[in-house]
C-alpha cells in the first residue's frame, strides 16, 4: 500500500528524500483495521508514530516511540512478532507484527499491525468451529458416496451369490440383471450363459430319463403280457408262435436300445478310442446296401449315384460304418414306395462329403432342429418306424462330432430328406509295381 503513497524530493545538496503521503493512506488503513479488527500504526526511522488507526496512539503532545530493539531487529531479520504487551503499549496480549517500509531498499519507516490475542483466539475458535462443521459434513458427503459406491459393487456380488446357491440346488431359473461394461458385467453375463446351458443340459436329462422309461416300459409292458397270455391260456395255443414272435421283436428292440445306450455313453465318457486310418468309403456303403436287400427290394428301390471312383477318408471304420448303417436305416424306412435312394460325393479342401439322399414326404423345417436330439421321433405314430428306438441319428451326430467332422440335414416337404456328413479326406495306399516278367505272365 505505501509504495502508492511514497514520494521522493532532493535537497540543496542533491541528496533524495523519501517522504510518505499519510492522510492519504491512512484511509485505506482505517477501512482494514475495521475488516479484520487491528490496529495499524506508522513510524519514521526513528520510531516516533507518524499515523495510527488508534487515536491514543498518536497523541500530538506526545506521540508512541517505538523502541530501537525492536526496529533494529526488524533491520536484521525484515520483520518483527510478538504476543504480548508491545512493551506496555496495550494493557491486554496483543499479537504484533512489524514489518520495514522502503523504497528502493532504502529503509523510510516502519509499519504495525497488532490484534489483541482475545479476538484472535475467538477467529481461531471460528475457524476450528468451521473446520468441525465442514469435516462434518465432508465425512457425511464421504459416507453417501462411499456407501452408494459399495451398494453398487456389493448387490451384484449378492444377486449372482443367490443365483449360485439356487443354481446348486437346481434351480436355473434366476437370471442376474446386470448391465455394466466392467469385470463383474462379464461375470455375471457368464453365469447367466452357463445357468441356460445347464437349464438346457438339465431339461435333456429329464427327458431323457423319461424317454429311457417309456422306451423300456412299453416293450416291457408288451413282453409281459403276451407271455402271461401263453401261459393262463388266454392266447391259444394256435398263436403262441404268432405272439412268440412279437416277443422276439421287442427283446430285439430292447438290446438295441441297451447297446445303442452303452455305446453313446462310452463315446461321451471318451472311452471309445478312434482308430483312425484310409479306408474305401464306397466298399463300406456296398456291405451296408447288402444288409438291406429284401428291405430295398420290397419297396423296389432305385439306388444312384454308387457308379463313381473309390471315396477315400480318413476315420474309424467300424464306427462310420456304423454312421453309414443307421443313415441308410433312416433312409429305408422313410422312403416311399418304388422310390429312390441316391449317394453323392464331392471333395471340399481336405475333407469330403458324402450324401445320402431319399425320396418321400421330407421333414417340416422344426423338425430338422430336432432330427439329432435323443429319442426324437418325427413319425410319432410308429407307421413307419415300429422298431426304432430314437437314438440312431443322434448316435451318427455324436461319432462325426468325434472325428471333428460335421453333419447337415436338408428336406423339401414332399420331395426328399437328405443327410450329409464331411469327414477328412484319405490316402489311397500306394499298389507296389510288379516286375515286367510277373506283368508278362
Amino acid at each position: 500500500v505505501e509504495q502508492n503513497y511514497i514520494s521522493a524530493v532532493e535537497d540543496d545538496n542533491d541528496q533524495t528524500h523519501y517522504t510518505i503521503d499519510v492522510a492519504s493512506s491512512l484511509s485505506i488503513y482505517n477501512m482494514l483495521a475495521g475488516i479484520i479488527d487491528a490496529d495499524f500504526f506508522m513510524t519514521d526511522t526513528s520510531g516516533k508514530t507518524i499515523m495510527c488507526t488508534e487515536d491514543t496512539l498518536c497523541q500530538h503532545t506526545s506521540p508512541y516511540t517505538v523502541p530501537s530493539e525492536i526496529r533494529g531487529m526488524i533491520d536484521q531479520k525484515g520483520i518483527y512478532k510478538e504476543t504480548g504487551t508491545f512493551q506496555g503499549l496495550y494493557s491486554s496480549n496483543h499479537y504484533t507484527v512489524g514489518i520495514p517500509v522502503q523504497n528502493d531498499d532504502v529503509t523510510i519507516g516502519y509499519l504495525f499491525a497488532s490484534s489483541s490475542s482475545s479476538n484472535l483466539q475467538v477467529f481461531l475458535k471460528e475457524i476450528f468451529n468451521m473446520f468441525i462443521l465442514s469435516s462434518g459434513v465432508v465425512l457425511f458427503l464421504a459416507f453417501v458416496i462411499i456407501f452408494l459406491v459399495t451398494s453398487q459393487l456389493v448387490k451384484p456380488l449378492k444377486d449372482m451369490s443367490y443365483a449360485a446357491q439356487q443354481y446348486g440346488k437346481g434351480d436355473f431359473s434366476p437370471r442376474i440383471s446386470i448391465e455394466r461394461d466392467d469385470e463383474i458385467g462379464q461375470l455375471a453375463q457368464t453365469l447367466n450363459t452357463m445357468a441356460y446351458d445347464l437349464s438346457l443340459i438339465e431339461n435333456s436329462r429329464r427327458s431323457f430319463t423319461a424317454n429311457v422309461s417309456h422306451e423300456l416300459k412299453t416293450p416291457m409292458t408288451s413282453i409281459g403280457g403276451f407271455i402271461d397270455g401263453i401261459l393262463d391260456g388266454t392266447i391259444p395255443e394256435s398263436q403262441h408262435k404268432k405272439y412268440l414272435r412279437i416277443v422276439s421283436d421287442e427283446v430285439a428292440r430292447l438290446s438295441r436300445l441297451v447297446r445303442s445306450m452303452l455305446n453313446l455313453s462310452k463315446i461321451e465318457a471318451g472311452e471309445m478310442k478312434l482308430e483312425c486310418k484310409p479306408f474305401n468309403a464306397l466298399n463300406v456303403i456296398a456291405q451296408t446296401l447288402f444288409n438291406f436287400e429284401n428291405a430295398i427290394n420290397e419297396k423296389n428301390l432305385e439306388i444312384r449315384g454308387l457308379d463313381v471312383d473309390d471315396i477315400w477318408v480318413e476315420a474309424d471304420e467300424d464306427l462310420i460304418h456304423q454312421v453309414i448303417y443307421n443313415l441308410m436305416d433312416n433312409a429305408i424306412k422313410f422312403v416311399n414306395q418304388n422310390g429312390y435312394i441316391e449317394f453323392g460325393f464331392r471333395n471340399i479342401a481336405s475333407r469330403t462329403e458324402i450324401t445320402i439322399r431319399n425320396s418321400g414326404e421330407g421333414l417340416a423345417p422344426d423338425e430338422m432342429n430336432k432330427v439329432f436330439d435323443r429319442f426324437y421321433k418325427t413319425d410319432k405314430s410308429r407307421g413307419l418306424d415300429k422298431n426304432g428306438v430314437g437314438l440312431g441319428l443322434n448316435i451318427v451326430k455324436t461319432i462325426i462330432n468325434l472325428h471333428d467332422g460335421d453333419i447337415v440335414v436338408r428336406s423339401k416337404k414332399g420331395e426328399y430328406t437328405e443327410f450329409s456328413i464331411t469327414l477328412k479326406t484319405g490316402k489311397p495306399p500306394v499298389k507296389p509295381r510288379r516286375s515286367p516278367d510277373k506283368e508278362q505272365q
